[in-house]
């Protein structure tokens, strides 16, 4: 099945209110700030720091400003060996949430919705399929999203894909970006910017977001470095240590509907992962979005 891309938002309840706006009352409204500033920490960007010592290390991360996270399977899975009620409870206690998880979609993903669901998480997000061969072969991880989004569903929470560089290369001169869009349900299925890859795909996020408006939900912040070539994939940098005007793109975001932003850092230079995680941190604070 095919789904038209909406330029509007289906009439219904505004984050829980029960209030109807249409997608241009809410993008007023998100201009005039009534959507909360609120940003998290991917913690692949803490992967090797994490798992010997996930309470530690989260104790930190809430020091630090952050007051989201959204986690990533490791060796101890999600909940990174406590359990989902257990990560929680712990979240609760330093007084931030869990919006997110980055997870493998063929395996146990019914078991993994139902803990997600249980412990009010937002979504649970596909965080990689690899460049394919032909558009049909997008179309067909199209149909795997739409049924990973009834199951989500089923549990209360979405599902999302998260992009890299190459579904913003064209494919027989389509971006496969259209046709994973095009091609799934926008009633269960979002998507995660990583807006790094799209600069380095060498296309605008902005334009992106305005093509698509409503339908990039999340989206991770990192910066790129200062001159890095085209052929350079392994450029990221600290935050407003690079080249990405994110005082321009986050304004647009947060009018086309994003909602979650999520710092993530892929390279250290000259830093450590929590020094790192702590400098976004602060440049997430003094940013006026």
């Amino acid at each position: 099945m095919t789904y038209n891309r909406r330029q509007f938002l289906k009439a219904g309840a505004l984050f829980g209110t029960g209030i109807a706006l249409s997608a241009k009352s809410l993008e007023a409204l998100a201009g005039n700030n009534i959507i909360t500033k609120n940003f998290g920490l991917q913690l692949y960007s803490l992967r090797d720091d994490l798992p010997k010592d996930p309470k530690g290390i989260l104790k930190q991360v809430a020091g630090f400003g952050y007051n989201q996270v959204e986690s990533f399977e490791g060796a101890q899975g999600m909940f990174w060996g406590l359990g989902n009620t257990g990560f929680k409870k712990y979240m609760d206690q330093l007084g931030m949430s869990i919006v997110s998880s980055h997870c493998d979609i063929n395996k146990d993903f019914e078991k993994k919705a139902g803990e997600a669901g249980a412990i009010g998480m937002k979504y649970l997000i596909c965080p990689y399929i690899g460049a394919q061969k032909t558009l049909d072969d997008y179309k067909k991880f199209a149909e795997k999203f739409n049924a990973c989004g009834d199951i989500c569903k089923q549990n209360g929470l979405k599902f999302a894909y998260h992009n890299h560089g190459y579904t913003f290369k064209p494919v027989d001169g389509v971006y496969p970006q259209d046709v994973l869009m095009e091609n799934t349900n926008p009633d269960t299925v979002d998507f995660e910017m990583d807006m790094y890859w799209v600069v380095t795909a060498g296309e605008d996020p902005v334009a992106w977001l305005e093509k698509y408006p409503y339908r990039f939900k999340l989206c991770h912040v990192k910066d790129r470095e200062k001159g890095a070539g085209p052929d350079n994939q392994d450029a990221s940098c600290d935050l407003g240590k690079g080249s990405i005007d994110y005082g321009k793109i986050l304004q647009v975001a947060k009018k086309k509907g994003v909602y979650y932003y999520i710092v993530e850092q892929e390279k250290y230079t000259g830093s450590t992962p929590l020094k790192s995680a702590k400098a976004c941190a602060d440049y997430m604070n003094k940013l006026a979005f």
